[in-house]
């Protein structure tokens, strides 16, 4: 397992547990150290590779020991080695070598002095290279399991026939971390596969040193192909509103090998794919677009897209690279990609016709890139994926449409999921809390989680909040347990700084919570028992773009439809008293 920062030793570490045909799990690492020991004890690695420090912009550099060390002592199972990448900026001291750490330089050296060197392991093609973990409904990570075989076939594709990333001379800028699945599979392994150069860069797109950094690495770096997340895009646009340090590198040619800008993570609007590509058209080489893609830590690869090649799925070795590819919809995520089958169905698992809303699934099998199970939990992968459509179809959790020129429009996330500056963490469902200790009686592992673990929050429910930087936040409903509940729907400074530091040490500090209103009897249940997230995340929204009293679809199951409308005057009141300023939507909304 290695939770490392974006430096070279974490792109050798993890090739060299390839070689020897081991598996490694990656880690973000900006996660809490009660999200990583979840890992640890999930995964049971025999060491952890890491690094003394992680370094964000200007910001001073981060110490992992307290983190690390931290996640070990909580997690149940602990790992034989702790092996430390020393930086210059921070440096890991006092190294423990009785509890197994060690200084990772240290043991190169010791190993090129003594002429060590390990054979690489053959393996078979369905055997698993890495696990990688990814929001459950439950609170508690999936460990998706990726294979060999299919990784490498379905990655050696994508980036030629996607991305139009060749081999050698072609430069690839994947601005992501090898933490999440997207770094994973384009910054490291899909372009080494092809023979062609990638960037690793550690920072942010804006305050590294400002909002032009993106734009000085394509320059200096002669990048064809640039793969970021629309919130990063907010952020240099938030920082550098009239583009002028885009335009100063363009002037000068500075942009002129750049053909594509990818993106994903979350929904892309409109108004950021149409600006851009209008920078593309007047500064970026001939015919370069902005394309929208759509995937997953379980698909591995894009699920859908636009091809840059598409004649390469004919011939991979095609000089030919002048082909105009299809059309960009704005909004829109491109076409299904080859090997992946989507549908769009009802509830009860029956097609629909283009242009109708409904769940996103995909057929069996999946593309090679496609994972088949979960980390020693097959149980929970049936349950999870295929349940639901008595396995006819895998459960993407998304809802959207396909149109009628075939174009997937991924329009929303399950219940249960937000997605948070590309990052998705689940909202979670509620564990009881033990009336003697006010502790969890489950490990945290979700939000709801971690704000339940106050001692004054009997119930909670969480639901995502339009952004107009991150594209949503974490928005909170609690219910005090305080015999006389204030009336007021904006918690005391006190108690949201305490549920907000809960947040931030059992999650982690991307998923800090944008706002909480507080009262009682307003988090609406079905007449089982399910927290209804959907009504409350609907009204929020409407709130943002200050439609109070829009009506919202209430199913028939609600145990008491008056709930909702508690829900909605203590919603005005927060916004009308607060959270006018602080909330923006990435657009505004169109008034019918």
């Amino acid at each position: 397992m290695h939770p490392v920062p974006m430096i070279p030793a974490a792109l050798i570490a993890t090739l060299a547990i390839s070689r020897l045909g081991a598996i490694h799990a990656v880690v973000f690492g900006g996660f809490a150290a009660a999200s990583l020991a979840q890992r640890i004890d999930a995964s049971k690695p025999v060491a952890i590779l890491t690094a003394s420090c992680g370094i964000d912009g200007a910001k001073p550099p981060m110490p992992y020991k307290p983190f690390i060390t931290e996640a070990i002592n909580l997690s149940k199972h602990k790992p034989e080695k702790t092996i430390i990448w020393q930086r210059d900026q921070l440096r890991w001291d006092n190294i423990d070598r009785l509890n197994g750490q060690r200084n990772w330089q240290t043991i190169v050296k010791s190993a090129v002095g003594r002429g060590v060197k390990a054979d690489c392991v053959p393996v078979k093609s369905s055997d698993p290279v890495y696990i990688i973990y990814t929001s459950g409904t439950t609170g508690l990570p999936k460990g998706v399991l990726r294979e060999a075989g299919g990784h490498a076939v379905g990655l050696h594709l994508s980036i030629s026939y996607l991305f139009g990333i060749h081999g050698p001379g072609d430069v690839m800028f994947c601005a992501s971390d090898i933490g999440w699945v997207v770094g994973h599979s384009f910054i490291l392994y899909a372009p080494l596969l092809t023979g062609a150069a990638t960037v690793l860069f550690e920072g942010k797109p804006v305050g590294t040193p400002n909002a032009g950094t993106f734009w000085r690495i394509i320059e200096e770096y002669k990048v064809n192909t640039l793969f970021t997340a629309p919130t990063a895009l907010r952020a240099i646009r938030r920082d550098d509103p009239q583009n002028q340090m885009f335009k100063e590198i363009g002037n000068r040619g500075g942009m002129g090998s750049l053909k594509a800008l990818f993106l994903a993570g979350e929904r892309s609007e409109p108004s950021i794919v149409t600006m851009y590509q209008e920078l593309l058209k007047n500064y970026a080489a001939k015919g370069a677009n902005v394309i929208d893609n759509w995937w997953s830590s379980e698909s591995g690869s894009p699920i859908s897209g636009i091809a840059l090649t598409p004649h390469a799925g004919k011939d991979r070795k095609t000089d030919i690279k002048d082909i105009e590819p299809l059309g960009v919809k704005p909004g829109s995520a491109g076409k299904a990609m080859p090997g992946f089958d989507v549908r769009i169905v009802d509830d009860s698992g029956k097609e629909v016709e283009k242009g109708t809303m409904g769940n996103i699934v995909m057929a069996i099998p999946l593309a090679p890139t496609g994972f088949r199970t979960l980390w020693q939990d097959e149980e929970r992968f049936y349950k999870g994926y295929l349940r639901r459509f008595d396995g006819q179809w895998v459960d993407t959790g998304d809802a959207g449409m396909i149109d009628k020129d075939g174009y997937i429009h991924v329009m929303s996330r399950s219940d249960d999921i937000i997605n948070v500056a590309a990052h998705r963490f689940s909202t979670g469902k509620h564990f009881p809390i033990c009336q003697k200790t006010h502790k969890l009686n489950k490990p945290p592992g979700s939000i709801e989680q971690a704000i339940s673990s106050h001692p004054t929050i009997a119930e909670c429910c969480v639901v995502g909040v339009p952004d107009a930087l991150k594209g949503h936040l974490p928005f909170a409903f609690v219910t005090l347990s305080t015999p006389d509940h204030p009336t007021s729907a904006i918690p005391s400074p006190d108690l949201y700084s305490e549920v907000q530091k809960l947040v931030r040490t059992q999650i982690g500090a991307i998923a800090s919570l944008g706002g909480m209103i507080q009262g009682k009897g307003m988090i609406p249940k079905t007449r089982s028992g399910k927290t209804l997230r959907r009504v409350l995340r609907e009204l929020v929204e409407n709130a943002v773009h200050g439609e109070f009293g829009k009506e919202v679809q209430i199913p028939a199951t609600v145990e008491d439809a008056s709930v909702v409308e508690v829900a909605r005057g203590k919603i005005e009141e927060y916004f009308k008293e607060k959270g006018g300023d602080l909330h923006k939507a990435t657009e505004a909304r169109a008034k019918l």
